[in-house]
């Protein structure tokens, strides 16, 4: 237990939490993000940490299917939740489709913002929203890229939109 700065103790939360696939039973201080349980604690260092304030998408993961910014998100909040990381994505030596798309489409450079562009555009995709270019643009736009690599990044998510529209349900 941690001791505030009045001295009081401060008790940690018990949270589940299914991380990439695996159920795990976590103690937390109230105030630790999401992002920081990921990178600081369980070493899931896939997921970036850029702006710390929710405006460059760096640290994007998907929770039930849904993308969020995790260093906006208190890992409490999340107690029951379903994470996907950058690093639950790939099965095994299998890369995800979007993973293997973001490479033949060369839609990054750096690649300090592609885990959080990946797994923004995966949460697209489950979405359903985006069906043409300037869907893709606007609904991607929460992530930020400095190296400029957005042409590519929407070919990519475009092509996924392609291979998925072909796929019987």
């Amino acid at each position: 237990m941690e001791q505030s700065a009045t001295g009081s103790a401060i008790a940690q939360h018990a949270i589940a939490l299914t991380i990439n696939g695996q159920a795990r039973q976590l103690r937390v201080n109230p105030w630790t993000t999401l992002l920081d349980l990921l990178r600081e604690n369980l070493a899931l260092t896939g997921t970036k940490k850029g702006c710390d304030h929710g405006q460059c998408g760096a640290c994007t993961v998907l929770v039930d299917g849904k993308r969020i910014n995790s260093c906006l998100t208190l890992a409490v909040m999340k107690d029951g939740a379903e994470v996907t990381t950058i690093e639950g994505l790939a099965e095994g030596e299998a890369l995800h489709p979007m993973q293997e798309a973001f490479i033949e489409h060369d839609a990054f450079q750096c690649g300090y913002c592609t885990p959080g562009q990946i797994c923004s555009a995966v949460g697209l995709v489950n979405e359903g929203h985006a069906q043409a270019r300037h869907e893709i643009r606007e609904l991607m736009s929460g992530n930020i890229c400095r190296c400029g690599a957005y042409t590519n990044i929407v070919d990519a998510v475009e092509a996924v939109l392609g291979q998925n529209a072909g796929a019987t349900p």
